[in-house]
């Protein structure tokens, strides 16, 4: 596991909308804009079980983030990683949170019954950047 570069950790500590690659079936990338935050040098993003972006990381692990700085679009760090971890426990909790960080609201404002989140743990590999 490689460390976030300081000169970019703002990226992921900032309510930054970070673009989500993951790999379809057919070796199709699929990007996702997802909240993410950073928990013991590991980026956690927050999705729905039984979703593409869900199925695909099940299956193949490979992902990589990019945070593109609002203010700066020539700044910007890609993190190549790998999923290590995928639980539903605390997964409406981490979605709350991230909804507060994101929207400065307690409870995110989309949760339905029939949903059961997940939180998924990444482990950056590698990460390069510009600005």
């Amino acid at each position: 596991m490689i460390e976030i570069p300081d000169s970019h950790r703002d990226l992921f500590e900032r309510p930054v909308t970070v673009a989500l690659a993951t790999i379809l079936p057919s070796g199709q990338p699929q990007v996702t804009p997802v909240w993410c935050d950073v928990t013991d040098g590991r980026i956690r993003i927050n999705t729905a079980a039984g979703r593409e972006k869900h199925k695909a990381m099940t299956a193949r692990p490979q992902v990589t983030v990019m945070a593109l700085d609002p203010e700066n679009p020539f700044r910007y760090l890609e993190v190549r990683g790998r999923v290590v971890a995928m639980t539903e426990e605390g997964g409406d909790a981490h979605i709350d949170a991230l909804a507060k960080k994101y929207l400065g609201v307690d409870v995110y404002p989309n949760h339905t019954p029939d949903e059961t989140r997940v939180i998924v743990s990444i482990e950056p590999e590698k990460a390069s950047g510009m600005g």
